[in-house]
């Protein structure tokens, strides 16, 4: 399912296995940010990272990752809201 192009990833366990084809999807769909919020949040914003630039050899597009640790869910997304120019857009949650 495509989604807009800001994605606010809410994990409250933590990471999962699907996550890296999730993240794939999301990159295939075009989105421009990623923000993390919930359990080691930090974490996954790192593993994210790895994935999309991977080993550095394909022309993958920039996207754009923020974690959200001690912070709710309403905020992340009103963080994600704010974001503007090639970032404007809807605000789409997924839980992991």
């Amino acid at each position: 399912m495509p989604y807009g192009r800001k994605i606010v990833l809410y994990c409250p366990a933590g990471y999962q296995p699907q996550l890296d084809a999730m993240i794939e999807q999301f990159i295939e769909d075009d989105i421009a940010f990623i923000g993390v919020v919930g359990k080691d949040c930090a974490k996954i914003e790192d593993i994210i990272d790895e994935i999309v630039v991977g080993d550095g050899s394909s022309k993958r597009p920039f996207v754009l990752t923020s974690s959200h640790p001690d912070e709710s869910l309403d905020d992340a997304v009103e963080f994600a809201a704010s974001l503007i120019g090639e970032y404007a857009g809807e605000v789409h949650v997924v839980t992991l």
